[in-house]
């Protein structure tokens, strides 16, 4: 009869560490999400302070992942951290909207213009698809679903134009402007993107890069324009 394998104590220590490290990602993980939903549905509003101890106790976790989902949601820009003050909801400014809009027309459109000759059958079907998910969700007045497929839509044409660099870049930008996008998903702001959503995919199925990336362009800059004058409202 053989022996069970004897296992060292730091072999098993390390099986700990381990599996303490998953359960702790995991604590992470759910205050990022709680705090992005907050601050998306407007119970955190810009310059409002994060304070450690009340999360905690609204939580129920201990303040290190709270620390560490606070260095997280920074990188995503959905807070600020400031010295000896600890975090705050992130604003933003007119300037950093324009300078995110004037990347994102830049970047998206080379992404256009290279899709041009390898979107395939499938993804303008896709597309297709998706837009008419957008004219419904805008019926339904459903903010959350219009700007997932708004980016689902722009997704596409970025996952097929060969630079999985560029599509990295571009969804980290969208990520860290997104509930500010929200406005554009309104009732009288998306009907614009929509039409002009038809018209890159007509681009897109004429095979003509020039303007694939001169219509996608124009989308990002209605999306500027837009932002920029509901901010100045406030």
């Amino acid at each position: 009869m053989s022996s069970q394998p004897k296992v060292s104590p730091q072999a098993i220590a390390s099986k700990r560490g381990r599996l303490a490290d998953v359960a702790h990602r995991t604590a992470q993980e759910r205050v990022e999400e709680a705090l992005r939903q907050a601050i998306l549905g407007g119970d955190l509003s810009p310059g409002e302070p994060l304070v450690l101890g009340e999360l905690s106790a609204q939580l129920g976790v201990s303040r290190t992942p709270i620390r560490e989902a606070f260095r997280q949601l920074e990188t995503e820009g959905f807070i600020t951290v400031v010295p000896r003050k600890g975090a705050i909801v992130a604003s933003l400014s007119p300037r950093e909207i324009a300078e995110f809009y004037d990347l994102k027309m830049v970047l998206e459109g080379y992404a256009a213009r290279c899709a041009a000759a390898t979107l395939t059958e499938s993804d303008l079907t896709k597309m297709e698809t998706v837009n008419r998910q957008i004219e419904a969700a805008s019926e339904k007045k459903d903010l959350r679903r219009l700007l997932d497929l708004h980016n689902e839509f722009h997704d596409i044409f970025l996952r097929s134009c060969g630079n999985e660099k560029l599509h990295t870049i571009v969804q980290n930008l969208v990520m860290q402007f997104r509930r500010f996008r929200l406005i554009l998903a309104m009732p009288g702001k998306i009907e614009g993107s929509i039409r002009q959503h038809w018209e890159i995919i007509d681009a897109f199925r004429k095979r003509d890069p020039e303007l694939a990336e001169e219509l996608v362009r124009k989308n990002a800059l209605y999306g500027k324009k837009l932002l920029l004058r509901e901010l100045a409202k406030a």
